[in-house]
């Protein structure tokens, strides 16, 4: 069966991709059920917020629309103690004109006949005067609630006037209003009228009824909890899905997930699709649920506007975040930073909804030009929304907005200037404005490896055509990029490397690649522009342009292994990324199986026979292993009957079968290697790039794949990449070493061996001292004479004096020696000579070998940074033995001491200087030979040259430096060797 393609494909990738996000989202199951449930607790804190408010005005009608006042009976006189901040002990009420007895007769039955209770005489205080009574409230100020001060008319007591004195002023305690006017004068009158009228009819028992009714009319304001306070709670319940969704795309591309499954061939309208459906999906349930939960607490707001006109504000309102959301990923690149700006969108929000809930800018007295522009942020258009619904059902009597009415304003709302209907086309558009931006900024801002294209890339034909890639390089959103110089023209300094490139161009020239070509590189440049980065205001910082790769040109043939090496730095990964298409070429072109890297189209024909497994492994910690292989053998377009068996199969190679249920995030670091080698190889690609596949694993496991990848030859091209000079030597059928970002060296490793290896490696096993003692007794004698300054170890004399060698390395046990190949004449004689003579010398053991492929690789790296060096003209400071210390050029070999020139040795002392490089592929000093004599034949040599000569044409050059140590004087290799010769 053929992979899937097209439509299919796209069919395909898509419901992988929403596979996997439901297990993401199931998996990490608080997270989900927030987004989901968060409107229940919102709505039920504007529940209880709403019963709050109705208790505190419920003896208020403001709101309210009156049409049938209800009748009140005035009360009887309440105590003293109901009055807000009445201090103890109180009184009911004082009056005046107690020397009438008429007058005490009226207070007496107004005592008795209170309605509801009967006063005691010890809650009422009397006084002759309304003067006394001043008096006394004054000095005893909150200790009364009112005062009747009665007035006998005439002498035969048949006239009565009285007055009422309390103080009207409301008053408030703990969000409860108190009209004193109500609740003490109006019961004080009505007990003073009803028993002065009874004492002038004479009739204890007359009726005497006195109630109070409200005039009739509308509420004179509408107030809605859910419109009022809604805004900021419902808010709150839409940021969960809102920061939720922004970490999820921003972790994909921080982790490069989305780079490792887009290298598999995973189309970017399927990515976005998928993310737009999934949220879609928990927008449409969560809005269903915001509505019901509003319903099920008996919202009037819920109740009686229409259903769909509500689930609709809710989604639109929620999917118009989630767009917002897509749109703000393509500006971060910390998923740390998701809930950072959500949080800042909610206090934006927040801040914009109360604005808007004052009425700017939706009523008349506002241009349109303010409400366009504030209507581009939907919480605003979610607050107005709400308000319009809330003003729709302010009231008992207000039966809401129904479908067929979204178009017409609220008959509460006099001064509205925009409908339902208004505010559900401002959610879609600006929506769809969100999705398509976030689409052409994910294009044209920089992605993690600092890749975009043009700024205008969807104006170009052949963005729509597929013939040419626009991917380019660079900055962030306050950086702009320099210009590109051109790399100077080179040839190589190998005979193999330039044999290759002159085939290569020659193929090229042809117009071939050769039957058994798989990859063929076309003088691949890549080189990193300057960019200049705004530090504060008016100053700019700029980075120099970086050659990663200059020029390469090589072929990489089909059912063999390419093994790249280079020190950190070299240009391997830049390579790599660059046929893979994570990073566009500044110059030439490379065909995989006849398909150009630099179009768009040959790029997606060449991710679906490709496979990766990169440096560091790319996984979701959620997922497992099977399903993880799952996943990329559905967006390579493999059939779907022959996912499962190859997913097994591969579980099973990479020994995985037994823990392909348990998430990767579970897994130790050398199964995860394990993992990311059978991704690289799911769907059967011809082509595998593995970049250092075996990290971390242990040497059992490692053996394991390394049979896996000699396997897998067949029928396929594989790259690999490692520091593992074993894995590389085993593995390889040819292997080139790059090494700032050139191309130094390609062959066989037998080749690159014999042509760069430092020679024959001899490890010579000695005795103790202890031992060896009584065995230099019986030493040759001329030997002793010959030299008498190493009578103390005759191995390393009679290796001097019959190869002319020193020792590479020594100790107490052994000492190595590195015999050049231009001496394997003379080995033969000599190790037989040596075997003679072992318990002459003390020798309990000799062993032979090549030179590894470690020191080629070593070779090759020091010659690069010795060649960097010199064109930096960079020194290093060499701490001698002796405590003094002097500048050499980096990567000198054999340096003359300045001042130990003696009538001994007249050319003075010289030492080797033995170079390592560091975690990052720096130069640095490992140690020093003892210090010897300078070779007769140099001598009377020049050695004082400028700095600037050529190392080849100089025997002697003195380093010249602004540091006050000593400056060495450099002796070239080949004059050594010749003096050695």
């Amino acid at each position: 069966m053929e992979d899937a393609r097209g439509f299919r494909l796209f069919g395909q990738q898509f419901s992988a991709l929403m596979k996997k996000n439901f297990l993401l989202s199931w998996r990490n199951k608080p997270s989900l059920f927030l987004q989901l449930t968060a409107s229940v607790f919102f709505v039920f804190l504007v529940f209880c917020a709403e019963k709050a408010i109705v208790s505190r005005y419920k003896f208020t009608t403001w709101y309210d629309n009156i049409y049938d006042p209800e009748y009140k009976p005035v009360g009887g006189i309440s105590p003293c103690e109901d009055g807000f901040y009445i201090k103890s002990p109180c009184y009911d009420f004082l009056w005046s004109g107690s020397s009438s007895s008429v007058i005490n007769g009226i207070v007496q039955n107004i005592m008795a006949n209170n309605p509801g209770r009967v006063i005691p005489a010890s809650k009422v205080k009397g006084f002759e005067t309304p003067t006394e009574v001043d008096s006394w409230l004054e000095a005893n100020p909150l200790q009364c609630t009112g005062a009747l001060h009665f007035i006998l008319g005439n002498s035969s007591s048949t006239m009565l006037r009285y007055g009422i004195q309390t103080n009207s002023t409301g008053v408030q305690l703990r969000g409860y209003y108190q009209d004193s006017t109500l609740k003490f004068q109006i019961p004080l009158q009505v007990a003073a009228e009803r028993e002065i009228a009874r004492y002038l009819l004479g009739d204890s028992n007359f009726s005497w009824t006195v109630g109070l009714k409200e005039f009739a009319h509308p509420a004179i304001e509408t107030f809605s909890i859910v419109a009022n306070a809604g805004p900021t709670f419902f808010l709150a319940a839409a940021m969960f899905g809102f920061v939720i969704q922004l970490g999820s795309i921003v972790a994909e591309k921080e982790l490069k997930l989305r780079q490792a499954m887009s290298i598999m061939g995973l189309y970017n309208s399927a990515y976005w699709l998928t993310w737009l459906t999934w949220e879609g999906i928990l927008t449409f349930v969560s809005a269903i649920l915001m509505v019901l939960f509003g319903m099920m607490f008996q919202f009037n707001f819920f109740l009686k506007n229409s259903f769909s006109i509500l689930f609709l504000l809710f989604f639109l309102f929620q999917l118009n975040m989630v767009g917002f959301a897509f749109l703000l990923s393509a500006f971060i690149s910390k998923s740390s930073s998701a809930t950072t700006v959500g949080f800042f969108v909610y206090i934006l929000g927040f801040i914009t909804q109360l604005v808007t809930t004052f009425g700017f800018p939706y009523s008349d007295t506002y241009s349109k030009s303010y409400r366009n522009i504030w209507s581009f942020f939907s919480p605003n258009l979610f607050a107005q929304g709400l308000a319009l619904l809330g003003d729709a059902t302010g009231t008992d009597q207000d039966e809401g907005i129904s479908w067929s009415s979204r178009s017409k304003c609220p008959s509460a709302d006099s001064g509205c200037v925009i409908q339902m209907d208004d505010i559900f086309k401002w959610l879609t558009a600006t929506f769809f404005l969100w999705f398509i931006l976030a689409i052409y900024f994910d294009n044209a801002l920089p992605d993690v490896n600092g890749v975009k294209k043009s700024w205008f890339y969807f104006l170009k034909i052949s963005y729509w055509t597929g013939k040419a890639s626009d991917q380019k390089e660079g900055g962030g959103c306050c950086s702009c990029t320099g210009s590109v110089p051109p790399l100077p023209e080179s040839s190589p300094d190998d005979e193999d490397v330039a044999a290759e490139e002159s085939l290569v161009r020659q193929q090229v020239t042809e117009d071939t690649t050769g039957p058994n070509v798989a990859v063929q590189v076309r003088g691949l440049i890549k080189t990193f522009p300057g960019i200049r980065n705004m530090v504060g205001c008016c100053k700019c910082r700029k980075t120099a342009p970086h050659h990663a790769v200059k020029g390469l040109w090589i072929n990489i043939e089909k059912d063999k292994l390419f093994c790249l090496l280079g020190p950190n730095g070299a240009g391997k990964t830049t390579t790599i990324n660059c046929l893979t298409g994570t990073t566009p070429l500044t110059a030439g072109d490379a065909l995989i199986y006849g398909q150009s890297i630099k179009s768009t189209s040959g790029m997606s024909n060449i991710r679906s026979i490709m496979g990766v497994c990169p440096q560091f492994d790319i996984l979701w910690n959620a997922l497992s292993a099977r399903e993880h292989l799952y996943l990329f053998a559905s967006i390579k377009g493999m059939p779907r009957s022959a996912i499962k068996s190859d997913a097994e199969n591969l579980l099973s190679q990479v020994k995985l079968s037994e823990s392909a249920h348990i998430r990767a995030g579970s897994y130790s670091g050398g199964m995860k290697r394990r993992l990311s080698v059978a991704i690289a190889l799911i769907g059967d690609p011809k082509l595998v790039f593995l970049d250092e596949p075996t990290t971390g694993m242990d040497p059992v496991t490692r053996r394991y794949v390394w049979d896996i990848i000699e396997h897998m030859k067949k029928d396929r091209a594989i790259v690999l990449t490692t520091h593992s000079m074993e894995e590389a030597d085993i593995l390889s059928d040819r292997i080139a070493i790059m090494a700032r970002g050139k191309l130094r060296c390609i062959g066989t490793s037998v080749r690159l061996k014999s042509r760069f290896g430092t020679g024959f490696v001899v490890n010579v096993s000695v005795q103790k001292e202890t031992r060896r003692d009584s065995l230099l007794q019986n030493a040759s004698d001329s030997l002793q004479r010959e030299d008498s300054g190493h009578q103390s170890d005759p191995v390393k004399h009679f290796f001097r004096e019959r190869l002319n060698v020193d020792p590479k390395e020594e100790n107490k046990a052994y000492i190595t020696f590195i015999i050049p190949r231009e001496k394997e004449e003379q080995l033969t004689d000599f190790f037989a000579e040596l075997q003679d003579r072992e318990e002459e010398l003390g020798i309990t053991d000799i062993q032979l070998s090549l030179a590894t492929l470690e020191e080629v690789f070593l070779n090759i790296a020091r010659q690069a940074e010795v060649e960097t060096a010199a064109a930096d003209g960079s020194f290093t400071t060499l701490n001698l033995r002796s405590g003094t210390s002097i500048q050499v050029p980096t990567g000198a070999r054999f340096v003359v001491i300045p001042g130990t020139e003696s009538e001994e040795n007249p050319g003075g002392l010289m030492v080797e200087v033995h170079w390592d490089q560091d975690d990052a592929g720096v130069l640095c000093i490992s140690g020093h030979s003892n210090e010897t004599p300078v070779p007769p034949h140099l001598v009377n040599t020049e050695r004082v040259t400028p700095v600037s000569g050529n190392r080849s044409s100089m025997p002697f050059r003195r380093t010249t430096s602004s540091h006050v140590a000593s400056m060495g004087l450099v002796i070239e290799e080949d004059r050594i060797s010749a003096s050695n010769r």
